[in-house]
């Protein structure tokens, strides 16, 4: 089985493919982040976004696209491009005919720490100790984008629908 975790932003966006061969042995395929600039217009970060996510799904061939469930800020313009973001991966991934799944920020923490309120770095060494990295994934995108498919491939059972 293959994982494509994406975690979207509108000036980052942190993706992590994932493998299992046995049991629940996973392994770290490849992950990286989509940058943008300031100077980048909003709407070509959208079709960056789409089309990057679409090569992803056609270079790795997941079975399975997992992101992190929206959530609330406080600045209203953020969150709005944020979930245009992220809805750019998902048609993305919708249009390549792939199952998706959600799972909440503190499902995701507590899924790899065992604490719901763990901070980003404690995820990190987390991931890094379950893929068997050696060198810390940066920025914290990627390791973010790699435990939301780690959370998915540890809680994930067939019968579960997808979201």
């Amino acid at each position: 089985m293959i994982l494509l975790g994406v975690d979207p932003g509108s000036r980052v966006t942190g993706y992590g493919i994932i493998g299992r061969q046995d049991g629940d042995q996973w392994f770290h395929i490849a992950s990286g982040v989509l940058s943008f600039s300031a100077a980048d217009s909003f709407f070509d970060r959208l079709k960056t976004i789409y089309s990057e996510t679409v090569a992803l799904i056609g270079r790795y061939s997941p079975d399975q696209v997992v992101f992190e469930d929206v959530f609330y800020g406080q600045n209203i313009k953020s969150m709005l491009q944020l979930g245009q973001a992220r809805g750019a991966a998902l048609v993305a991934a919708l249009n390549c005919d792939r199952p998706l799944y959600t799972y909440a920020a503190r499902e995701i923490k507590q899924a790899l720490t065992g604490n719901g309120a763990a901070s980003k770095e404690q995820v990190r060494r987390m991931v890094m100790a379950v893929l068997h990295l050696d060198k810390a994934p940066a920025p914290l995108d990627i390791s973010d984008a790699l435990a939301i498919a780690l959370c998915h491939g540890l809680r994930f059972r067939p019968d579960k629908s997808s979201k």
